[in-house]
């Protein structure tokens, strides 16, 4: 009698549930399931558990908006306890599918959906196991056996067949710990909840920002409405001095929340997989930036929005981010958020789209997955102008997040500074920081704070940052890379002294970018671009380079679509 195909999922947070999800719902018998799992919860992963959540922090996505598992989110608010739903002030009366939710409530949600998954499996006569307390330390690949074995950290020791790295956020502590009131990251966020009566300096001005401000305000101040229902900061009077200074790279912040025609992202026109397959070939193995922009983004907007398309018809990349940049950098940052949540209020009464903002989002769920054939000098390109538009676009920060900021501005508690790209952060010998940047003026500041928090997001993590050494030392894993589609520009760059651009021993010119190699169906591939059979990964801080797009829970669904069928159809 055959064995069973034995599956491993390292991790059981969000990446892990949907991978446990497509298992099942592919329905093979002849598999064994094995989900390791650090913590004593499935499903809710860092993002959405004290992990990365206290109770003040919600979600930017609504029911709508989220893939479709096994109970929708409304059917399940009504299936909770009154005493957790008073906890988090939600009526399950007035609740609906195009409502937000607190993280950690969104966590007990994904836990209960990866409990009925359990239970589907067990109908199924699917075989599965959960390894609760099980923190991987280590991963060897066997070619020769063609087997895994996954190593915890207290050297327990299991061989599984196949393995899926779903192990999710990973901020690395580099300072923090080492020098005090700097932090390098605000997560777990009870770190952070201090009362302090000094200024705070922030880094970025990204929805992880947002997460440290609605921390830090309630520690040292309190939220109150007046009779219209505007909402009002009141600093307690031990926080005297407290402050916010967020420092960001272009002195913007995140779009406001609008309502989505279309809540999971997709198009019907967009270019399918065999199109772009297509393009590929004729374009001498890469990915064109231009092309992608030009079929998944312009030509859309030739019926749905004719007058905006003729605004951009004839515009390059360069072009188009330089009009919408424009645009924002022109307004204050502050004023510019008033005047977006009006335009979203009005866009979620109607249910009708931004749509250019919504396309925006549609583009780099496009393109995120095909990023991996762009040549060196498209992904430079994209990197350059694309990313730090989209970044700010699709962060689609909340109305209450909104409220809380505008507020604490108002109160004159709360601000934000351009840095530029030479801004720099020096710790403090004694304890804080030192940020260094250039005004608008031209002139030099050096500002100290007793406390900072770098606030960027997650980090795309480089190759060296891989955690599990056995597949960085039996180079099972390789360093992604870009070929540069013309020599001269890479040797120009090299010569120019970009430390990221390697020569190879053909005389070829590539970039080196975050993270490892995987192939379009996530499996690791090696140096020589040698795919492995046994090895997927969905873990995205590893997968940067090739996967520039942070798409939640549609990257969970969509990455595991391609795993699942590359294991069974392949």
């Amino acid at each position: 009698m055959k064995a069973k195909t034995r599956i491993a999922i390292l991790g059981g947070g969000p990446s892990g549930l949907f991978m446990f999800k497509r298992l099942v719902d592919w329905g093979k018998t002849d598999i064994e399931i094995h989900v390791f799992e650090k913590n004593k919860e499935l499903g809710s992963g860092m993002p959405y558990s004290a992990d990365g959540a206290n109770d003040e922090h919600v979600t930017n996505v609504s029911g709508n908006e989220i893939p479709e598992l096994v109970t929708p989110l409304d059917a399940w608010i009504r299936t909770v306890s009154r005493d957790t739903l008073n906890k988090f002030h939600i009526n399950p009366e007035n609740f609906n599918e195009y409502k937000v939710l607190p993280r950690l409530l969104f966590g007990q949600y994904l836990s209960a959906e990866f409990g009925m998954l359990q239970q589907l499996a067990k109908e199924a006569g699917i075989d599965f196991t959960i390894h609760y307390g099980f923190e991987i330390k280590d991963i060897k690949d066997y070619p020769k056996q063609e087997v895994i074995e996954v190593i915890a950290a207290d050297k327990q020791t299991f061989e599984v067949d196949v393995a899926v790295l779903c192990t999710g956020h990973r901020w690395p502590k580099r300072r923090e710990g080492k020098v005090t009131g700097y932090f390098d990251s605000p997560y777990p966020p009870l770190k952070i909840a201090l009362q302090l009566n000094h200024p705070v300096a922030i880094r970025g001005s990204s929805l992880t920002a947002v997460d440290a401000i609605r921390t830090l305000s309630r520690y040292n101040g309190i939220y109150e409405k007046d009779e219209e229902g505007k909402l009002h900061y009141k600093l307690y009077k031990e926080s005297k001095g407290f402050s916010i200074m967020m420092h960001s790279r272009n002195g913007m912040l995140p779009a406001v929340r609008f309502h989505l025609e279309d809540s999971h992202l997709s198009n019907s026109s967009l270019l399918s997989t065999d199109e772009i397959a297509e393009h590929i070939k004729a374009n001498d193995g890469y990915l064109s930036l231009d092309y992608i922009f030009e079929k998944d983004f312009k030509e859309i907007f030739k019926e749905k929005d004719p007058g905006f398309y003729e605004k951009i018809k004839d515009k390059s990349i360069e072009q188009f981010v330089e009009m919408m940049m424009a645009e924002r950098e022109a307004a204050d940052a502050f004023e510019l958020m008033k005047a977006e949540y009006a335009e979203a209020e009005q866009s979620i009464k109607q249910r009708k789209s931004i749509f250019w903002k919504e396309m925006l989002g549609v583009l780099s769920f496009a393109m995120n997955y095909p990023a991996k054939h762009l040549s060196a000098e498209d992904m430079l390109r994209l990197q350059k102008t694309l990313i730090p538009l989209i970044s700010i676009v699709i962060a689609y920060i909340p109305q209450s997040s909104c409220d809380e900021m505008l507020a604490l501005h108002e109160a004159g508690l709360l601000d934000i500074v351009e840095v530029g790209d030479d801004g720099r952060v020096e710790p403090g010998d004694e304890g804080g920081a030192t940020y260094h940047y250039y005004g608008k003026d031209g002139k030099s500041r050096s500002v100290f704070y007793k406390t900072y928090v770098d606030c960027i997001g997650q980090p795309h993590l480089n190759f060296e940052d891989f955690p599990f050494e056995s597949l960085v030392n039996k180079k099972t894993i390789s360093p992604a890379s870009l070929k540069f589609r013309s020599t001269d520009e890479g040797k120009h760059m090299m010569e120019a002294g970009n430390k990221l651009i390697k020569q190879d021993n053909s005389g070829n010119y590539y970039l080196q970018v975050p993270g490892i190699a995987i192939n379009d169906n996530f499996q690791v591939v090696d140096e020589y671009g040698a795919l492995n059979e046994r090895i997927y990964i969905m873990a995205v801080p590893y997968i940067g380079g090739y996967n520039p797009d942070y798409s939640g829970l549609d990257f969970c669904e969509e990455a595991s679509e391609k795993i699942i069928k590359s294991m069974f159809e392949n």
